[in-house]
């Protein structure tokens, strides 16, 4: 394919970057320098994102798939070879074991037993492993624990990938599961998929000595998909599909002749009874774990409760994983915010801030100090809202500066109408708490009214969380009290509904565990906008 332009990527800690071999804060901090990195290619060299094309192969192939599940980039294709998602350690609870270790000794580093005959019958392959100096053996624990914890997300969750994507298996690999490549294969999303064995190769794929053959399947592929694959519509996906299932299964009662029925009912009874004695427990009860007043609490992250068990049920409760992942959102979000109002002050624009769902304020206050603004507009539904955010706002002494009014988020006329008309608008934490898209859609089209051409939206997402049945089962709701049943939108699908609306998504943060995004996004003009609708009807 000599009209095809190849680029090639080591991850931090690898080849001739710096920093420690072997190392990364996190496996999630590689996958968003994979992000940077295509972008910055894209910039580069003036290629759109749907020209690119990713091949990514073992730990790579985790990487890769791991980017193009949390940030729905709108790539053409994905290739994988012999993805990592399940590493064969052989020795008996390697796992647990390592976990034990880091948390009593720290992070350390693990060296790796794999051998180059074990990787490729290629003699030259197996030479050049044996003397390149950049290859590192050692790789961080928190690496590895990290690398297993997101392959078991990602097949979990593999039918919220859309992206055309063909999967190679070595048929005779000692490193690596065949068993969860399968698994990831039978539970992707795309409509475009294919998987291949090819048998009698080791681990290294793409450097086997028959290497040829998996190559012309890889070309057979990129020509097939160069071809043109119809773009999958997900603006419907909450009437029918993967998540729209998912979320009719949790509506239905569990059935009481299950270890996890009476294990949630035993939750529910014991977070109702014993603990009330926590502070945020009792607060969830009474205002919706959802509620704006919860989320404030979460954010103050302070210990309260009635009695030492009390207390120790709070932090226990302020510890788990969902609200560990609104606190890193709160942060990813100052971030963002911070971003769109440093290009607007560059490109000499006024900032005029709006949230539309703002709670009682607290993540949009904290994320404006320090920045020079014109105005800064609150908004919120609920009357306890509203009071509390004037409160805060007499607290900080931003009166001069901000306003908190009573508005319904989803009144498009209301938002299209919006005075002054904001160059910045968030919505944070609200479209993931309503299952139906014709809300969310009417928001954002009385945004895009609002928002001047060049303007900028921040929004979140929850494309994941290891919690939702059990969220479900066992906590309330702000409205009414009725049960917390979320219908998660893949990051596709909610960067669809953004870009239908007249937006176009400049950049994204997630959290380690995957739960939440934040994206900034961009205000395109409407003749563009409506050109670039025409032109995706006339694909599909």
């Amino acid at each position: 394919m000599p009209d095809t332009a190849l680029f090639a990527w080591d991850a931090r800690g690898h080849g001739k970057n710096s920093g420690p071999r072997g190392y990364s804060p996190s496996l999630g901090t590689t996958v968003r320098d994979l992000d940077t990195f295509v972008h910055y290619l894209c910039q580069t060299y003036g290629y759109a994102m749907e020209e690119v094309i990713v091949i990514a192969q073992s730990v790579g192939a985790v990487l890769g798939s791991t980017w193009v599940h949390d940030y729905a980039p709108k790539i053409r294709a994905l290739i994988l070879a012999s993805p990592a998602f399940k590493v064969k350690l052989y020795v008996p609870l390697a796992r647990p074991g390592l976990r034990l270790m880091e948390k009593l000794r720290g992070n350390f580093y693990v060296n790796s037993y794999v051998k180059a005959k074990f990787l490729t019958h290629d003699p030259e392959r197996i030479a050049s492993y044996n003397t390149d100096p950049l290859i590192a053996r050692p790789i961080s624990v928190n690496i590895l624990l990290g690398l297993y914890d997101t392959a078991e997300r990602i097949i979990a969750d593999a039918g919220a990938i859309q992206t055309p994507t063909q999967l190679l298996i070595s048929g005779a690999d000692f490193v690596v599961h065949q068993a969860p490549q399968r698994t990831f294969f039978e539970r992707l999303g795309s409509p475009c998929k294919e998987m291949h064995t090819l048998e009698g190769f080791y681990h290294d794929t793409l450097g086997e000595k028959d290497r040829a053959q998996a190559f012309t399947l890889i070309r057979s592929f990129i020509q097939k998909v160069e071809a043109g694959v119809p773009k999958v519509d997900l603006s419907h996906a909450d009437k029918s599909g993967y998540t729209a299932n998912e979320y009719q299964q949790l509506q239905q009662n569990s059935s009481p002749f299950t270890l996890k029925h009476w294990h949630f009912a035993l939750t529910r009874l014991s977070l109702a009874t014993v603990g009330k004695l926590s502070d945020g427990i009792r607060l969830g009860w009474e205002t919706g774990f959802d509620s704006g007043s919860t989320l404030d609490y979460v954010y103050k992250n302070q210990t309260s409760g009635r009695s030492p068990l009390g207390r120790f049920g709070d932090r226990t409760y302020l510890d788990s994983v969902g609200w560990k992942g609104i606190r890193q959102r709160k942060v990813n979000l100052e971030e963002l915010i911070g971003a769109a109002i440093k290009s607007l002050t560059e490109s000499k624009q006024s900032v005029k801030i709006v949230d539309i769902a703002a709670g009682h304020g607290r993540y949009i206050l904290d994320a404006v100090a320090g920045h020079q603004i014109d105005r800064v507009l609150l908004r919120d539904y609920s009357t306890i809202n509203v009071e509390a955010g004037k409160a805060l706002i007499k607290e900080k002494g931003l009166a001069h500066l901000a306003d908190f009014q009573q508005g319904d988020a989803f009144d498009q006329a209301s938002l299209a109408n919006l005075s002054p008309a904001p160059t910045l608008a968030v919505v944070s934490g609200l479209y993931e708490l309503f299952p139906d898209n014709a809300p969310i859609k009417a928001s954002l089209a009385g945004l895009a009214e609002a928002v001047p051409e060049g303007g900028f939206l921040v929004y979140t997402n929850q494309p994941w969380h290891p919690q939702l049945e059990l969220i479900a089962r066992t906590l309330t709701s702000h409205r009414s009290g009725a049960d917390w049943i979320m219908r998660r939108r893949t990051q596709y699908e909610m960067d669809q509904l953004v870009e239908q609306a007249g937006f176009e998504k400049i950049t994204q943060r997630i959290d380690e565990w995957g739960i939440f995004t934040v994206s900034l996004a961009r205000r395109v003009g409407k003749t563009t906008h409506s050109a670039q609708a025409n032109s995706e009807t006339t694909q599909a």
